[in-house]
């Protein structure tokens, strides 16, 4: 685990929330803005998986502004996290790399409660590494104005994930 790159990664996002106009903080926040909350990077929660295939198919994934996306289902990874096997869906969203929003058994407690998300992009030798230091909260987290993917049940996890972005103030 190169945890100078993960902490750079976290000062970057933070300094891109204090200060960038496209920052999802509503802009009255951004003077008070202090900076995310994070788990301690953890290099168990960090996994290189093979992708097993899946159907391909199409699935429409509720948002929180009561809309729809459509994701393709690229296929799964396994990982062991808290003492079991675990599966997550992964998804093309027609942007380079992969999708996986997930919920896991921190969500409304410590981490945001409709889930995170993780965006992968494939190893040269076709799998993933999964770093889950790496998770992140949606947008809608931070302010009304974004529409974001709900988790389908297909990636909730029964276990905890105590990594990447904790819960933002109140949320």
């Amino acid at each position: 685990m190169n945890t100078d790159t993960l902490v750079a990664h976290r000062t970057n996002k933070d300094e891109f929330f204090r200060s960038d106009h496209h920052s999802p903080l509503g802009h009255g926040l951004h003077p008070e803005f202090e900076g995310l909350n994070y788990f301690e990077p953890n290099p168990d929660l960090i996994f290189r998986s093979e992708i097993e295939p899946g159907d391909g198919a199409e699935i429409s994934v509720d948002t929180s502004d009561n809309a729809t996306k459509v994701y393709r289902r690229v296929g799964y990874v396994k990982f062991e996290a808290g003492g079991e096997q675990q599966r997550l869906t992964v998804y093309d969203t027609g942007h380079p790399g992969y999708f996986i929003p997930f919920r896991d058994a921190t969500s409304g407690e410590s981490t945001y409660g409709a889930g995170r998300y993780l965006d992968v992009e494939p190893n040269q030798d076709g799998t993933l590494t999964v770093d889950f230091n790496y998770a992140y909260n949606p947008s809608c987290v931070y302010s009304d104005g974004w529409s974001c993917p709900i988790p389908p049940v297909e990636n909730w996890l029964s276990v905890p994930i105590e990594a990447g972005e904790k819960m933002y103030g109140s949320h």
